[in-house]
């Protein structure tokens, strides 16, 4: 990618690996407790690096299928190992026969075994001078499948899972030429075993809106996917609500694979059961949506304390006001 050849002087703090000494690493501990600290926490350090995170990755699948060529690096590899074996594990931990429909109990016994293994799993992602970042970056991974108090899922930890990719990159595991990679092969990995969690466990949305949320359980493949579709020939924002047109294409579009998926759990007219996805397809072009998309983000999840209450920051994501 044309990135990995910019000058000395570039923008991208991720080309040279930053010194991992210079991180004094520490387990990450919640910060916003109140609604009044919301200010602080996006005056922070770490609310400039994730959303900065968001944005870049934004851009850089900006008109690209998921099916085109990309560098698939070893630390790639790793993670995508890492989220098979959070699969495999579902497989193994079958759901309980209970007597309520949702929050099957299995989902405790599965996630007690990635709290115990967190840490050995992000350690065998890291390049060997850089394990010492584990314990905090591993905090990250156990808060993007769920609660398990509760059995749910929500926008929070899939921003979990986002912030533990950004640490990734900020101590040098991942490179910017992965970047494609991160979304296209990562997350598009770790969706799928979110998905899987929440058909298996019959897992609640965590603080879902309904109908009026953009979705029950997932925020960033709309965003990244609506990227994606920049300046299609053919497919416009009216078209996704076409099952053919979803059916046909959705190998290739994030956006339209999070369709088929909400197609198959949804019964009834999608404007009724997806009333903001239905208005979004009025919009006349992609780049339209994904500005929106990128305000509303900021709005409903970073915005929102019921969201940010639960996030978790450290010396990688730092609760420190952004230097002037």
């Amino acid at each position: 990618m044309a990135e990995t050849e910019q000058p000395s002087g570039s923008s991208h703090e991720d080309d040279k690996p930053p010194n991992p000494m210079s991180f004094n690493f520490m387990v990450p501990k919640k910060e916003i407790s109140m609604v009044p600290d919301m200010g602080k926490w996006k005056r922070s350090q770490a609310y400039a690096d994730y959303m900065g995170f968001i944005l870049t990755l934004n851009e850089s699948v900006k008109g690209k299928k998921l099916t085109c060529e990309y560098q698939v690096s070893e630390t790639v590899e790793k993670l995508l190992a890492m989220l098979g074996t959070l699969d495999q594990w579902i497989d193994e931990t079958p759901p309980v026969d209970q007597p309520s429909r949702f929050g099957n109990k299995a989902f405790r016994t599965w996630y007690a075994k990635i709290d115990q293994e967190a840490e050995a799993l992000v350690t065998a992602v890291l390049p060997s001078d850089r394990h010492e970042a584990a314990p905090e970056i591993a905090v990250y991974l156990k808060e993007s499948v769920g609660n398990s108090t509760r059995i749910d899922y929500g926008t929070g930890h899939e921003a979990a899972f986002a912030a533990f990719l950004c640490c990734l990159c900020k101590v040098g595991a991942l490179r910017v030429e992965d970047q494609l990679a991160i979304i296209f092969k990562v997350f598009d990995k770790y969706l799928r075993v979110m998905r899987k969690l929440q058909k298996t466990y019959r897992m609640e949305p965590a603080g879902s809106q309904g109908v009026w949320g953009l979705d029950d359980f997932q925020f960033l493949p709309f965003l990244w996917g609506s990227s994606q579709l920049l300046d299609h020939p053919t497919l416009e924002p009216r078209h996704f609500v076409e099952e053919k047109v979803v059916n046909e294409n959705h190998q290739d579009y994030m956006f339209l694979e999070c369709i088929k998926f909400i197609n198959e759990m949804k019964t009834g007219p999608f404007a009724e059961h997806s009333n903001q996805l239905w208005n979004i397809s009025a919009v006349p072009s992609w780049s339209k949506v994904n500005q929106g998309l990128i305000r509303m983000y900021k709005a409903e999840c970073l915005e929102k304390f019921p969201v940010i209450q639960h996030f978790k920051f450290g010396s990688l994501l730092s609760i420190q006001p952004v230097k002037p």
